[in-house]
């Protein structure tokens, strides 16, 4: 089997991968991934054991235990280029066999996690309320990189969005894959589902105007307005397609997990995030702490 190249699998003097300065052994089956690189440990504050605390540059990573499920929790910092970094990175550290760079014979499938915060794009998904997304939406342009493939629903879904904004005929190659099936049927109950719309910025990318004026004015009345069949537009954010797009790829299952802070049709912004965030990693955590997946 061909070997990978060092400039392409960059390993450190620890044997460690480069960005996230993990070792295969120093992370779990199980990720959860946050933006915020302070959120990592407002999550493992919840493990019962720690084992490992990493840290480079924007990747703080903590690997332990709640009960006797080991779980990695790791921030990626915000927007879709870090998760290009960090996907990729965790699947070569359960699926790269660091000491001949090659691909094992035997590939893991990770479970992600992520959770974060969002925008609601729907009136009645009220700020403080969480979203588990059925399908991440990129408006980003990264898996335009990778060669993929969709299945059937997600080829009509993203052929009716394509049609409903009209944003293929600017700069926008606009894609979809969906969440974890295995996975999203365990956050049901107290979760709203939806597509998850992640945007490349957060200010013109998500329709605001500060002093610059926007090529895509109507962009929220056209994401929060798009139907097909039962699936409608819930949220948009800024990591979440990626993740779906490179987790399905690889072969991981992926599910994105939102508390809502700004609704951006009531035009309200809660009161207490750090609250919201908090509720949606306790009630998120046990749920993962006490399934079998």
């Amino acid at each position: 089997m061909q070997m990978i190249a060092e400039s392409e699998l960059i390993i450190n003097d620890r044997g460690a991968i480069y960005h996230l300065a993990a070792r295969p052994e120093e992370i779990a089956n199980n990720i959860i991934t946050v933006g915020d690189p302070d959120r990592v440990k407002e999550v493992s504050k919840h493990f019962d054991t720690i084992e490992y605390k990493l840290h480079h540059r924007e990747f703080n990573t903590h690997t332990g235990y709640i009960g006797k499920k080991r779980i990695t929790v790791v921030s990626t910092g915000i927007g879709p280029d870090n998760i290009d970094i960090v996907l990729n990175e965790l699947d070569a550290l359960v699926n790269i066999n660091f000491e001949t760079r090659t691909i094992k014979p035997d590939l893991t499938s990770l479970n992600i996690f992520r959770f974060g915060t969002s925008g609601s794009l729907q009136k009645e998904i009220p700020v403080d309320s969480f979203v588990a997304g059925t399908h991440g939406l990129g408006l980003d342009n990264l898996m335009n990189f990778y060669r993929t493939e969709n299945n059937e629903e997600e080829k009509q879904i993203i052929h009716a969005f394509k049609t409903h904004t009209q944003l293929t005929s600017g700069n926008v190659a606009p894609y979809i894959y969906m969440a974890s099936a295995s996975l999203l049927k365990h956050f049901v109950k107290e979760y709203h589902q939806g597509i998850t719309v992640t945007c490349p910025g957060f200010y013109g990318p998500q329709g605001r105007v500060l002093r610059l004026g926007l090529a895509y004015p109507q962009l929220v009345d056209m994401l929060s307005t798009f139907h097909f069949g039962n699936h409608r537009i819930s949220n948009f954010e800024m990591e979440s397609s990626a993740i779906y797009g490179l987790g399905k790829t690889l072969g991981h299952h992926c599910i994105s997990l939102n508390a809502i802070v700004a609704n951006r049709i009531s035009k309200q912004f809660s009161k207490d995030g750090a609250l919201a965030v908090e509720n949606l990693i306790k009630q998120s955590l046990a749920i993962i702490a006490d399934s079998n997946m």
